[in-house]
């Protein structure tokens, strides 16, 4: 993956105060928000003219974790990303540009 940006998930997310209580986990849906700002900031787009079109969770993000968001660009456009956490795998997936079919 040829780009890379870090961010320390805030020990204060207020994500956190209900998911779950005396476990925290980050929402798979604020980490994806979080990683689409990120990416479309880094290559210049809009974020309402992306979607995520796939997304595999692979291990949970908790309060402080410090994670690597990861992407490269295809030739036809496509995005595909990847969040890690020192050598775990967060999450792995791809965006495309609103209504590309590719």
């Amino acid at each position: 993956m040829n780009n890379a940006m870090r961010w320390t998930v805030p020990v204060s997310h207020p994500a956190f105060a209900g998911h779950f209580p005396g476990m925290p986990i980050l929402p798979g849906v604020v980490l994806l928000d979080y990683a689409l700002q990120m990416i479309c900031s880094h290559e210049g787009m809009a974020q309402e003219s992306c979607e995520i079109s796939s997304v595999k969770f692979l291990s949970p993000v908790g309060p402080g974790d410090e994670l690597l968001i990861r992407h490269s660009v295809s030739v036809n456009g496509s995005i595909r990303f990847e969040i890690v956490s020192d050598a775990r795998k967060i999450a792995s997936g791809s965006i495309a540009r609103a209504g590309d079919s590719s």
